[in-house]
């Protein structure tokens, strides 16, 4: 049965789980519209990926 040696402390248990930082998304330009997007997605807003026209672009009523 596992048992540890020696106590661990609260300042080295916390100090474990401080570097889990959410970090921000990295974010292209679309070569069509110029917007900024997640890289390896299709554009929302012009519907092309990788120079081709995949899906429909949304109409703004």
């Amino acid at each position: 049965m596992a048992v540890p040696k020696n106590k661990v402390s609260k300042s080295k248990t916390n100090s474990r789980y401080a570097n889990w930082k959410i970090s921000a998304p990295g974010l292209v330009e679309c070569p069509q519209c110029k917007e900024l997007i997640k890289s390896h997605t299709v554009c929302p807003k012009c519907g092309y990926y990788k120079g081709k026209e995949v899906v429909a672009p949304k109409e703004e009523k």
